[in-house]
């Protein structure tokens, strides 16, 4: 397994730059699936994972959370050992530990598996850090160390009652996306055939998560719901991955001034590297469609709102990512016109270990190395600060 560097045909001198960054830089991906990607999983791997799902195939649904978990079992328990290697090499400093898969049919019972196995991966590991404050990232790159945060890509599985926001944050919730694609309790996902904003329930978990230090994510959220987020957080909110619409006109992607919204909060927003959402034109998008919309984003909103949240690709075997797409249609909201990748990979960005590419990436494009450390995770970190 090796790092495939992207030609963006730098200088020697440029290369050393971007290496030294890379490897000074805190870098936090605010939506992190890694550490591992599907070439990282051998065939005896594979196999395993399939036989211990394979009771739970008779329900299509549980067969796939069930793999996405087990991933993360086999990881705490010792038996993945490119684990380890895998979010070293990539260089990232801090990435989120998610409690749900993000779409609209998990269950409480769901995240608090999820939740179980976040856990057993801070608890088995000394080298990796369960992070509920800023100082714990500062501390894990200090101490040559990396850290995880807990988040959830939905709230529907929390119902109506405002103790089970409060509950997962004492297990360490501090990021929740208010909705997936669809509608939820809180408000309306990006997806939905109509635009409806934010509920009087929503007010309350909105409000609540102010009172209690839970940044408030609008990644998949619909246009109306997120600007009312805007209105109505009194904290910063942020996107945690998404793209400029501007740019590649895809469904997740958010337009101009719900972008600036976002940015008048104080808040950030994270690009993906999922190559349809980056460039819908193109048989096989790569870095430059990526660098494109972090060129348009920040000229649109500055600097200090730009961060990464890359969301590909996924932490598990090329099988299981397969299955993805269909399921993300089928149960998640997601459109056949959205063109979900299977098992394609931004080129420049098929492996996690390749995250130095972002970095050469930044370098090529002309910004300086202080504007870099904003990108690649200090302006993520100024929102955990001021939120956690």
């Amino acid at each position: 397994m090796s790092i495939e560097l992207f030609d963006f045909s730098l200088s020697k001198k440029q290369e050393k730059r971007a290496t030294n960054l890379h490897k000074e830089s805190i870098i936090i991906d605010m939506l992190y699936q890694g550490p591992m990607s599907p070439p990282n999983f051998s065939d005896e791997i594979t196999e395993k994972l399939k036989k211990r799902c394979k009771k739970y195939k008779i329900n299509p649904d549980k067969y796939i959370i069930r793999m996405m978990i087990e991933c993360w079992e086999m990881a705490a328990t010792g038996q993945l050992d490119e684990f380890e290697r895998c979010w070293r090499d990539s260089g990232i400093t801090a990435g989120n530990r998610q409690i749900t898969g993000g779409t609209d049919s998990g269950s409480m019972e769901d995240s608090i598996l999820w939740l179980t196995m976040a856990q057993r991966q801070f608890d088995s590991f000394d080298w990796l850090i369960k992070a509920t404050k800023a100082e714990h990232i500062k501390k894990a790159k200090s101490e040559d160390k990396v850290a995880g945060f807990v988040t959830t890509q939905n709230t529907h599985w929390m119902g109506t009652n405002l103790e089970n926001l409060e509950m997962m944050y004492k297990f360490g919730l501090r990021v929740a996306q208010l909705t997936y694609n669809m509608h939820n309790n809180v408000g309306a996902g990006c997806t939905e055939r109509n635009d409806a904003g934010i509920s009087n329930f929503g007010v309350k978990f909105i409000k609540k998560m102010n009172e209690l230090g839970i940044i408030v994510d609008t990644g998949h959220t619909g246009r109306q719901s997120t600007l009312d987020a805007c209105e109505i957080s009194d904290a910063p909110v942020i996107a945690s991955h998404t793209v400029c619409k501007a740019v590649s006109g895809h469904a997740r992607g958010k337009d101009d001034y719900t972008l600036e919204a976002i940015a008048k909060t104080g808040g950030v927003i994270g690009l993906v590297t999922l190559p349809q959402f980056l460039n819908q034109e193109k048989e096989r998008a790569d870095m430059n469609d990526f660098l494109d919309h972090m060129d348009y984003l920040v000229k649109l909103v500055g600097i200090e709102h730009v961060g990464i949240g890359t969301d590909w690709p996924m932490n598990m075997p090329k099988f299981i990512q397969a299955k993805i797409a269909s399921y993300a249609v089928s149960k998640g909201g997601f459109r056949e016109k959205d063109k979900l990748p299977g098992t394609e990979g931004l080129l420049g960005f098929e492996q996690y270990i390749e995250a130095i590419n972002i970095t050469r990436g930044l370098v090529s494009r002309g910004y300086n190395d202080k504007q870099i450390k904003l990108i690649l995770g200090e302006n993520w970190l100024r929102i955990m600060e001021q939120v956690w």
